[in-house]
C-alpha cells in the first residue's frame, strides 16, 4: 500500500471518532429533551391541551430522531464513501 493510501485511510478512521460522538450526543440530547418535556406534558391539567402538546411532542420527536440518524449516515457516507456511483 503506498504512503498516500495509508494516509488517507487513517484521516477515514481519525474522522470517525467526532461523527460517532457527535451522533451519540444528538441521540442523548434529543432522548433527554423528549423525556423532559415528556414529564412537563403530563403536568398539564387541560386534557386537551395534553392531546395537542403529546402529539406536537411526537411529530417533534420523530424529526429530531430521524434528523440525527440523517446527519450520522451522511457524514459516514462523506467519509467512507468511494464518490462513484452504483449506475457507473
Amino acid at each position: 500500500m503506498k504512503k498516500w493510501a495509508a494516509e488517507a485511510d487513517l484521516k477515514r478512521w481519525v474522522a470517525l471518532v467526532p461523527v460517532a460522538a457527535l451522533a451519540v450526543t444528538l441521540t442523548i440530547g434529543s432522548v433527554t429533551a423528549l423525556v423532559d418535556v415528556t414529564i412537563k406534558i403530563s403536568q398539564i391539567a387541560s386534557p386537551a391541551m395534553r392531546a395537542l402538546a403529546t402529539i406536537a411532542e411526537l411529530l417533534t420527536g420523530m424529526f429530531w430522531l430521524m434528523a440525527t440518524v440523517y446527519i450520522a449516515t451522511h457524514l459516514a457516507v462523506l467519509i467512507f464513501g468511494t464518490g462513484r456511483s452504483s449506475q457507473e
